[in-house]
């Protein structure tokens, strides 16, 4: 198809589906190959091409005083032919084409649409590269054709493949299809597919595919059947076409043979509106397909141009008559005069021209689903543009050597290309339309739907599209309430090689599998993960501890001997009945201080031991509740103080005995000048007072202090007392068992003393106890963790305390109360007591 201009474009179209090659020997004349099987599509894309530079060629505002043309070649479906139609529109390039002069023949291009084939491209763009002759494919999806130096003149109004990937690994994230099947045909389409497939799901770490499949191109029922077992095997339940229709045809074929059904289809743009497949018996396979598409749009005034189309009986050769004449006899199945032979008498009829387009069933005026067309429309345009933005240069003031301009006398195609790299407009559909670095166009799918409706037909609907944003990258807009899904719960289906690992857990990759199939290892103590399909656990802050499902941190549990706590209510309970018992036992001697037992046994230092030992029971409250730096260091101090002041007097009671027995004697009198009234006092506060200033030199170099601790326990914080100096510690415990050794051994010298003096029995048996019980206390103590460490020192100071309170009180106690008839002078001296 032809038609003069100033300007020419080229256009590569499949008109035909199938060619048959002339014999190509010495002896025959040279002859052109012959195509047959006429695409209405195709043809359709063609006539848009024509309409769209007619559009532009009425438009004032584009290209204004100049005159668009176009050269149009039918490529067969054949790379060798479209290749040698490519050569034809730019081989008259060298020679100099003048305006206004009338040429023989079809004047050269400045530029082509085409073609819509990847293969073909790739060979057509790598020889006009050379001489930069711009190209505009409006179906050539694959990703190789974005390399620049390679193709430097080579553009396009369909998104490359990379980007079909991608908006197909956005459809898989999106249902959280982890687990997938990819099958390609085996051409660049395809092989490129899979390997841009396989690196942009590793990148985006959305998924694996189970496995890698190429269709044959012919129908190879072995090599078919083998992939169908593969998919059946296969735990993955979506499977990912990315091929050509007639492959995808071949593989239904043994689906179906093998009724393998429950798979959700994913197509590519080549197949998602192929009608070949939208077949009844096709539909419980392939029903609730989704698919990419390109764009659809919308061309206001092209289905009037098409219904203008009219055959030329008298030209039939020339101008693209022939083409039409084609059409025209293939639609109302005519021939035109004259007719071949037989025809006539095969009851074939003759073509008027005069046939009404509206009145027959034809592709041609179906303009509902404009995809292809709008890209041809959008790559006729985006050459005019660039011409237009070229014939706008002020001359001086150009891009080109000296500030030179492009003009129409002497242009050059390479200067188009300048043009073509800032084109920037939008469509009347509301498309931006520009190229990038690498000459692709900005990215925008629609994604489709395959819905199997109840009366068997299928209807390919719109729900949603994919496009990208140079802020935001990929964005996916999918309306899921329309989706049909072909499955029994009406729902997306599960295509995973390992379920997500929850919270809690994190995922262990199985060896040599892909990384989507992994095991789910929970996380350790104190480590948590509140992620899912987490890859590591993360450590808790130090005062935090994993909670039991390890999916957060909480705080850790604080221990310490707490008044709240049934351990620590006993301590304190006992704590406050030896208080009260020291008290009662006060009150008793109070009120029977002038009977011959209270006043028979040095009185005084029995009040003074009674009070040391109530002191020695409150301060065991003080290693109850949270530590904190007052009881820290008043703990110990009190108790070190306490015990020291009972065992003094313990101690001088047990010596003045020693004393009183010695001074009956015969000359013993001066024995107990030594032990007044005064003495006692003095030795009691003196031995009291060391203990004191021991304790005020371990505070005062190294004090006790608060500390916590995860030693014991790594999910609880131990509160407890570090001792700050382990010598004070040790030289506080030693002064006291030093004191209390000394005391069980004068009170055992004394231990056969007359029955009248027979205290020194008790002293020895309450020493005894005592010794016993912290003598227990050092290895208990270090052996206890944490609040049981306080807790052993508690039941130690009242178990002594209570021990040195019975042994050396409760006779007394025993006789004042329950046999008072044995409290007297003359039962004390004559029997003890």
């Amino acid at each position: 198809m032809h038609k003069a201009g100033d300007v020419v474009l080229g256009g590569l179209f499949e008109i035909h589906f199938f060619s048959v090659f002339p014999d190509l020997s010495f002896t025959s004349e040279p002859q052109l190959p012959t195509c047959h099987g006429f695409d209405t599509p195709g043809f359709r894309r063609a006539q848009t091409m024509a309409f769209a530079i007619d559009e532009i060629n009425r438009n004032s505002n584009l290209l204004s005083n100049v005159t668009l043309g176009y050269s149009l070649y039918d490529n067969c479906v054949k790379l060798a032919i479209g290749f040698r139609a490519a050569l034809s529109l730019v081989s008259g390039q060298e020679e100099q084409f003048v305006l206004e002069e009338t040429c023989a023949g079809a004047p050269p291009v400045l530029g082509i649409v085409g073609d819509s084939s990847s293969t073909r491209s790739i060979a057509i763009s790598s020889v006009l590269g050379l001489y930069r002759v711009p190209m505009v494919s409006y179906f050539a999806t694959c990703s190789c054709l974005s390399d620049r130096p390679k193709f430097p003149s080579f553009f396009r109004t369909i998104p490359s493949d990379v980007f079909q990937v991608r908006a197909m690994i956005e459809i898989l994230n999106h249902f959280g299809w982890t687990w997938a099947g990819l099958l390609v045909s085996d051409d660049d389409y395809g092989l490129h597919a899979a390997r841009s497939f396989h690196s942009d799901l590793v990148q985006s770490g959305g998924g694996c595919l189970a496995y890698i499949d190429v269709l044959p191109w012919d129908n190879n029922p072995t090599e078919l059947e083998r992939i169908v077992d593969v998919m059946k095997k296969s735990t993955a339940r979506v499977v990912i076409g990315f091929a050509h229709e007639s492959h995808i045809i071949h593989l239904m074929k043994e689906v179906v043979r093998h009724n393998v059904t429950g798979l959700q289809w994913i197509a590519s743009e080549a197949w998602t509106a192929a009608t070949m497949l939208q077949t009844p018996h096709l539909m419980p396979y392939l029903g609730g397909t989704l698919g990419i598409a390109i764009r659809r749009g919308e061309i206001p005034g092209l289905r009037e141009f098409l219904r203008q189309i009219r055959p030329d009986q008298h030209h039939n050769n020339s101008n693209g008559n022939s083409m039409v004449n084609q059409f025209w006899e293939h639609t109302f199945q005519c021939r035109f005069a004259p007719p071949p032979a037989g025809w006539m008498e095969a009851g074939g009829t003759l073509c008027t021209g005069q046939e009404d387009l509206e009145e027959v069933e034809t592709e041609l005026l179906d303009i509902s689903n404009l995809r292809l067309e709008y890209n041809v429309y959008k790559a006729v345009y985006a050459l005019a543009y660039a011409l237009d933005d070229m014939l706008q240069c002020e001359p001086g003031r150009g891009p080109f050597s000296g500030h030179s301009c492009g003009n129409l006398k002497r242009l050059e195609p390479w200067q188009l290309v300048y043009y073509l790299e800032k084109v920037n407009f939008t469509t009347p559909f509301g498309d931006q339309v520009a190229f990038d670095v690498n000459g692709d166009v900005l990215p925008i799918y629609d994604v489709m739907n395959w819905l199997w409706l109840p009366d068997g037909r299928t209807e390919v609907q719109n729900v949603g599209e994919v496009k990208r944003s140079a802020f935001k990258g990929e964005e996916l807009t999918i309306d899921e309430n329309k989706i049909f899904w072909n499955h029994e719960s009406k729902k997306p289906p599960r295509s995973v090689c390992s379920e997500s690992c929850p919270p809690g857990t994190r995922i262990a990759r199985k060896k040599g599998e892909p990384e989507c199939c992994f095991d789910c290892i929970p996380c350790s103590e104190g480590k948590i993960s509140n992620k899912t399909d987490s890859t590591e656990c993360t450590s808790c802050p130090e005062d935090f501890w994993s909670s039991p499902q390890r999916d957060h941190c909480v705080l850790k549990k604080t221990e310490f001997l707490s008044y709240h706590e049934p351990l620590g209510i006993c301590l304190t309970a006992a704590s406050l009945l030896g208080t009260c018992i020291c008290a009662l036992v006060v009150g008793i001697f109070i009120y029977h201080r002038k009977t011959p037992i209270v006043r028979a046994n040095n009185s005084e230092l029995s009040f003074q031991l009674l009070l040391s030992l109530k002191l020695c029971f409150l301060c065991s409250l003080l290693f109850i509740g949270r530590p904190m730096l007052w009881t820290c260091q008043l703990r110990h101090a009190a108790f070190g103080i306490s015990f020291v002041l009972c065992v003094s007097c313990i101690l001088v009671k047990t010596m003045v005995v020693l004393a009183v027995f010695k001074a009956s004697k015969p000359g013993g009198g001066a024995s107990l000048k030594w032990f007044g009234v005064l003495q006692q006092r003095g030795t009691v506060i003196v031995l009291t007072s060391i203990q004191a200033a021991i304790c005020t030199v371990w505070i005062v170099s190294a004090s006790p202090a608060p500390h916590k601790t995860t030693q014991y326990h790594n999910d609880k914080i131990v509160y407890e007392c570090a001792v700050g100096s382990t010598v004070g510690f040790a030289v506080l415990l030693g002064y006291i068992g030093s004191l209390a050794v000394l005391s069980c051994l004068i009170a055992f010298i004394a231990r056969n003393l007359p029955d009248s003096f027979n205290e020194a029995k008790l002293i020895t048996f309450s020493m005894l106890i005592f010794c016993a019980v912290w003598v227990a206390f050092v290895p208990a103590y270090i052996s206890s963790p944490g609040k049981y460490s306080d807790a052993v020192e508690v039941f130690a100071i009242l178990a002594s305390s209570f021990g040195l309170l019975l042994a050396l009180f409760g006779p007394k106690c025993y006789i004042i109360l329950l046999r008072p008839e044995r409290n007297t002078k003359k039962a004390i001296m004559g029997r003890g007591i």
